[in-house]
């Protein structure tokens, strides 16, 4: 006789959970994924196409492809959002950490910097620069400190774990290195190849862990063979 009540009230309940999580882990790859190539249009098209200027410029007010770069950021926003709500329950940090980094990609998109997108030390920025260029390095912080976090946390999964860990070891020295090139040789070359390979990387994370966590999800709300309808 199948079970009901309560046990399987809370099975339904799991499979509702696992349902949601895996449609978030393919609506994260599929934004991650869309964002990553408008934005990638919009500097490859904008006014300054080589890598001696920052990503952001291609946002700058009067260029032809900022509200293009703006859908994008938007989209990988949203692909952070969504990829903290694939993370299975009982995950610490990392949700919060990644959420945080939607809200400031969300600002660095809607806030846009002057020419050149100046930055201190070796240029005059205004507070529009400051703004945009707080959010941009607050963004990349939650990111690989969410990366961080899920690289320790058991209930996140081995692969997940080992993702985040792999992305991690590359982007804090990655992190380091285009800090201190910011602050001993200003914007050029160095920095722009440097911001770009943080940016891909963290996109490639983004895009590989949301189709990990999609996938486990689908494993996990699929009901054991001959339970299909409870134990009898």
């Amino acid at each position: 006789m199948a079970e009901s009540g309560r046990p399987g009230t809370t099975t339904a309940t799991a499979a509702r959970a696992d349902v949601a999580r895996r449609v978030a882990g393919w609506a994260a790859a599929g934004c991650g994924l869309a964002g990553a190539v408008v934005v990638m249009v919009a500097v490859v098209s904008g006014p300054d196409p080589g890598f001696t200027g920052y990503v952001s410029e291609a946002g700058i007010a009067g260029s032809g492809h900022a509200a293009t770069y703006r859908i994008g950021i938007l989209a990988l926003a949203g692909s952070l959002l969504l990829l903290a709500a694939a993370l299975p329950p009982g995950v610490r940090a990392a949700p919060a950490l990644l959420a945080a980094g939607a809200v400031f990609t969300g600002l660095s998109g809607a806030v846009t910097c002057s020419a050149g997108c100046p930055l201190p030390p070796f240029e005059r920025a205004t507070m529009a620069d400051l703004v945009h260029g707080g959010a941009s390095i607050a963004a990349t912080a939650a990111t690989v400190f969410a990366m961080v976090a899920l690289s320790v946390s058991g209930p996140a999964g081995r692969a997940v774990r080992r993702l985040a860990g792999g992305a991690a070891a590359l982007s804090l020295p990655l992190c380091a290195a285009v800090g201190l090139a910011m602050l001993i040789v200003g914007r050029g070359a160095v920095v722009g190849v440097l911001e770009r390979l943080i940016l891909a990387l963290a996109v490639l994370w983004g895009l590989a862990t949301a189709i990990t966590l999609a996938l486990a999800a689908g494993r996990e709300g699929r009901p054991p063979e001959g339970r299909a309808g409870g134990r009898v």
